[in-house]
């Protein structure tokens, strides 16, 4: 039982079950149906705006129906970054829900990808910076990515951006 409290501290000392309401609250209220290219194009565009503002150099990537419509590898960003954005995108592609979302799951249960489904940690990665893109009836339609900062704030730039961008669309 110590293992599992002591891992569900493990993310910056924050109440893990709390910060995953959180996350579970963002996953379900930031919805819209599907959108095209350019749509998806400006989300990018605005990721990329908002690194250029705070100096930081990300991969960014968005996905529509398993397609990559927007990629960028920013000035500081590191082909990691790049790797880790896939591993990252292809944990939400699987679970339909954001990679921040599903480590910390994990987290409460004190298990990982490879635990619970076999999935290679190469190739699948539950750090946060992937959210799923999803119409109001759940269908996952495309994914939105970002590597280069702490996985938090990856998420928490995501979650921010893609607010402002379904704020456009409406």
């Amino acid at each position: 039982m110590a293992l599992l409290k002591r891992r569900a501290t493990a993310r910056s000392g924050l109440d893990v079950k709390q910060e995953l309401e959180r996350v579970a609250a963002q996953e379900a209220g930031l919805v819209c149906e599907p959108v095209g290219a350019d749509a998806a194009w400006r989300l990018g565009s605005l990721l990329r705006e908002a690194a250029l503002e705070r100096g930081a150099g990300l991969a960014i990537e968005v996905r529509l129906g398993g397609t990559t419509v927007f990629f960028s590898s920013m000035a500081g960003a590191t082909p990691a970054n790049a790797d880790w954005a896939r591993r990252k995108r292809n944990t939400v592609e699987l679970q339909a829900r954001s990679s921040y979302g599903v480590g910390l799951a994990l987290d409460v249960q004190g298990r990982t990808l490879q635990d619970t489904m076999g999935l290679p940690l190469r190739d699948y990665a539950s750090h946060g910076g992937s959210f799923p893109l999803r119409s109001s009836s759940g269908l996952l339609w495309g994914v939105v990515t970002v590597s280069g900062l702490p996985q938090r704030d990856d998420h928490e730039l995501v979650v921010a951006i893609l607010a402002q961008w379904l704020r456009e669309l409406a």
